[in-house]
């Protein structure tokens, strides 16, 4: 019984993860999940996982109407809590990295609770309009509505147009620039429309608008290296499927970035910043 959940597991944290756009609260949902697993009467569950996926999937759209009302309280551009992705299984395709990047996840807060729902089921796990009809108790004419609703509010999907390699090359570019205070590299990777996110959720000091243009990135850049920097440091780390750096002050992580490249330039940073959302990383030098 807890074989059969624990093969599982990754798989639903995936899901809860996708919806809720928070670690935390997906590992919450995940072992919700196993308690009301550990109870079910095995006799009425035919097959595990779709029986897992509806629990999920429902715990989920339960915390979602919470969360919307806290989120458009929120101080300053909210962001996704950021994930190192090992933690969510095989991301072998562009369309699998690209469905847990923070832009995607950033996009989806644009959907109701049921269009997400539809939406996750059916692009990030191909799920058929018969089978997520079963998770969500609904219609396959509506959920074949709620995707449509969704599509047209998502935009059209964002593709790496740059391969992998590459993509790692010019983020450990960007690192160095930023160690060493090279503006004039920084300059020279941002694209000149580059925007910069940064999530403090009112517990740290964080740009309340997005930043944007490559003057203004690199100073603010700047002065996140010259806050850091002395007793700290930057590494480089993948998050949610996409490059990323790790920012660290002491033995404490204070920032993590997830950074967007289209054609050889970044052109988008999210950072965040609020202590709250960086439990899952830890300093180098620092792990257990």
């Amino acid at each position: 019984m807890v074989d059969e959940f624990e093969e599982l597991r990754r798989r639903m944290f995936g899901l809860a993860y996708r919806m809720l756009g928070s670690a935390a609260e997906a590992e919450d949902v995940v072992q919700d999940a196993y308690l009301r697993w550990h109870t079910a009467d095995r006799r009425n569950v035919e097959t595990p996982g779709a029986w897992l996926a509806k629990v999920v999937t429902n715990l989920c759209l339960n915390r979602l109407t919470a969360a919307r009302a806290t989120r458009e309280s929120y101080v300053g551009p909210w962001l996704p809590e950021p994930v190192e992705s090992a933690a969510l299984g095989p991301l072998e395709t562009a369309e699998r990295r690209d469905a847990v990047s923070m832009a995607f996840l950033t996009l989806l807060e644009r959907l109701t609770p049921p269009e997400r729902a539809v939406f996750v089921l059916r692009e990030a796990f191909s799920y058929g309009y018969r089978e997520i009809a079963e998770v969500l108790d609904l219609s396959e004419t509506h959920c074949r509505q709620l995707l449509i609703r969704a599509r047209k509010r998502m935009g059209e999907p964002r593709r790496f147009d740059v391969p992998g390699e590459q993509r790692r090359r010019i983020v450990e570019r960007f690192l160095d620039a930023a160690r060493g205070g090279d503006l004039a590299e920084l300059e020279r990777l941002l694209a000149v429309d580059v925007v910069v996110w940064s999530d403090g959720g009112g517990r740290v000091g964080a740009a309340l608008r997005p930043v944007e243009g490559r003057d203004k990135v690199v100073r603010f850049l700047a002065g996140i290296a010259a806050k850091f920097g002395p007793g700290g440091g930057f590494a480089h780390t993948e998050v949610n499927g996409e490059e990323g750096i790790v920012v660290w002050a002491g033995d404490v992580v204070v920032a993590v970035f997830a950074i967007e490249v289209t054609e050889g330039r970044i052109t988008a940073v999210r950072a965040v910043l609020n202590p709250d959302k960086l439990s899952r990383f830890t300093a180098p030098g620092c792990q257990e």
